[in-house]
């Protein structure tokens, strides 16, 4: 081998070996930059920037009193979710655990735990404190939050949460409805005005270090807008006394449920609304998913003699009769527009000759018949479907049934017969009570109303509701002559006769329905209402009791349960609204020609 070759093969091996560690260095550099440059950058931008979640707050719930004060119904609590990120604490940090821990009233071993600790070190070294997060405590206070920051503890910071609340328990809590732990608006005005109350949730990206933004390195920010506030129409005393009066009925009935409404029927916003049984929205997972309905919306009843209203005001408005027009009563068959002869109910006590009046005021079965059979199948289902019957009363509240109207082609011989007094039909509390409302303010069907006004965050007006007229039923002269005649009702004589309040006039109607259990009418089983309203000259409120079987198989009828309460609420509310006591006038006594029709 020559002399020269040994040298040459060196240099070039050592060349080439310059050449391949130049080569790894600029494949590296190619990976780190080109490659692998997007994955890392991430990595780096999420070690030093984060999103932070700014939540917004959510609105309150609240009613006006009679003083223009305001009344809460919900609102939301302001606390601090407060955490630690592992990977920015120190040694020196874990001196200050013990009153940590103290602060936070939790035990030491706790604190320990969540900080990867055991007294004066860390355990495990660094692979156990990756993760740059980890929950301390869920809910503390803005003071306690102060106390914690003082201590200095590196890594150890607080995001803001907001928890709501519902200043008065279980008062109107089929209205309010609530909100679940895991924030989702689940029932009721929560649920249904949502789009207001919740207001949107901000964020910004920002360098943290040691848990704590560095806000000069801030790169962009969109404020969380905080939600608006409802004001309801509601009045507090109102559903504290319907309330009062549902414990009542609860604890002499033991009812499966019960129901009362009360409203201004000029206006149709709704002053007071409770269902039973009832829970409390603070603690909503303690009590029956069943007791979270509101039944005055969803669920449904034959609601018997107060329906009567419908065939009466119809018969009056195509004037067929008038108040003193007579039926024979004590006939057990009629025959229906359609030729059948229909096999009549019977009534509650024989019958013989009967005016108008006397078949509303004694609630006669046949009488209602008779006055339905005179106005006919399709023109009856109009009437009963100006009512508000078949169709939701569009308050928004959630859930809510239209109840039974089966269309005229699908009725039998003796549907007109029964519809007439209540039964082959099925509506919700709602429905009867605004059924009786139209005849209160003279004739028009209004929607019902609870949201009067919502606010912005400075607590200005934005929107305002006022009435909503849905149609007009009747005139205003069948209205009242039908007030007239709902007021012998409620006088001695009359079905409702305990409804009464001397010196005051009262109008309303009884119903008293089977159940229907296992597909038949139960003999046992009953529902037992009463919607009535006062002064009958110029009404003020509308109030509707329906009280729904009993579990200790007490009797329950309209009169015998629901009127008392009616009363005793009325009583309560005389006061409250300084309702003027209005003794009964010849103008607003009954008048009319005789006529008899067989």
């Amino acid at each position: 081998m020559a002399k020269g070759f040994a040298p040459r093969i060196r240099f070039w091996v050592l060349a080439l070996c310059i050449l391949l560690g130049y080569g790894a260095i600029g494949y590296r550099l190619v990976e780190l930059h080109v490659i692998d440059a997007p994955r890392l950058v991430k990595e780096i931008e999420s070690s030093r920037y984060r999103i932070i979640t700014l939540n917004s707050r959510r609105g309150d719930i609240f009613t006006y009193d009679l003083n223009g004060g305001r009344e809460l119904f919900a609102t939301s609590q302001t606390f601090l979710e407060v955490g630690i990120d592992p990977v920015s604490l120190k040694e020196e940090d874990l001196q200050r655990l013990p009153q940590l821990s103290r602060l936070l009233g939790r035990k030491l071993h706790e604190v320990e735990e969540v900080f990867g600790a055991k007294g004066p070190r860390f355990l495990g070294g660094e692979s156990t404190r990756l993760d740059r997060w980890r929950l301390l405590q869920r809910r503390v206070d803005e003071t306690t939050y102060e106390k914690v920051m003082q201590l200095d503890i590196a890594g150890l910071y607080g995001t803001r949460q907001y928890k709501r609340v519902y200043p008065k328990d279980s008062l109107a809590a089929h209205v309010i409805g609530f909100v679940r732990r895991d924030g989702e608006a689940a029932t009721g005005i929560e649920k249904e005005f949502d789009f207001y109350l919740s207001g949107q949730r901000g964020w910004k990206e920002s360098e943290v270090t040691a848990g704590k933004e560095m806000a000069q390195f801030r790169r962009r920010q969109v404020s969380a807008r905080d939600g608006m506030s409802l004001a309801l129409s509601i009045d507090p005393y109102v559903q504290h006394s319907i309330e009062e009066e549902l414990a009542n009925i609860a604890a002499t009935f033991k009812p499966e449920s019960a129901c009362i409404l009360v409203s201004d029927p000029h206006s149709g916003f709704i002053l007071g609304m409770a269902n039973y049984p009832t829970f409390d929205p603070n603690h909503y997972s303690e009590y029956e998913v069943s007791s979270h309905k509101n039944r005055a919306l969803t669920d449904t009843l034959e609601p018997g003699s107060t329906f009567k209203i419908v065939a009466a005001s119809g018969a009056l408005e195509e004037g067929l009769v008038n108040i003193h027009s007579q039926f024979d009563c004590s006939l057990p068959t009629l025959r229906m527009p359609s030729g059948y002869v229909a096999k009549l109910p019977k009534d509650w006590k024989s019958f013989g000759v009967l005016s108008v009046e006397e078949i509303v005021t004694n609630s006669s079965n046949r009488g209602a018949a008779h006055l339905g059979t005179l106005i006919g199948d399709n023109e009856f289902y109009d009437y009963v479907r100006k009512f508000g019957f078949g169709e939701r009363t569009g308050l928004d509240l959630g859930v809510e049934s239209r109840g039974i109207l089966n269309p005229v082609r699908s009725w039998d011989g003796l549907t007109l017969s029964r519809m007439t007094m209540g039964h082959a039909i099925s509506a919700t509390p709602m429905q009867i009570h605004y059924a009786m409302a139209s005849v209160a303010n003279g004739g028009t069907l209004m929607r019902p109303q609870i949201v009067s006004k919502i606010l912005n965050t400075d607590n200005e007006e934005t929107v305002t509701f006022g009435p909503m007229v849905r149609r007009r039923v009747i005139s205003q002269d069948t209205a009242r002559t039908m007030s007239r005649l709902l007021v012998k009702t409620a006088s001695p004589g009359g079905t409702a006769h305990r409804a009464a309040i001397p010196g005051y006039q009262v109008a309303g109607k009884t119903g008293t329905s089977q159940k229907i259990i296992d597909g038949r009418y139960s003999s046992r089983k009953h529902v037992g209402s009463f919607s009535g309203f006062f002064p009958a000259s110029n009404p003020e409120v509308v109030i509707t009791v329906v009280v729904d079987g009993s579990t200790i198989d007490m009797p329950i009828s309209g009169s015998g349960a629901a009127v008392p309460s009616f009363k005793r609420v009325a009583e309560k509310l005389i006061p409250y609204y300084a309702i003027t006591r209005a003794e009964e006038t010849e103008a607003f006594a009954l008048s009319g020609d005789i006529r008899r029709v067989n």
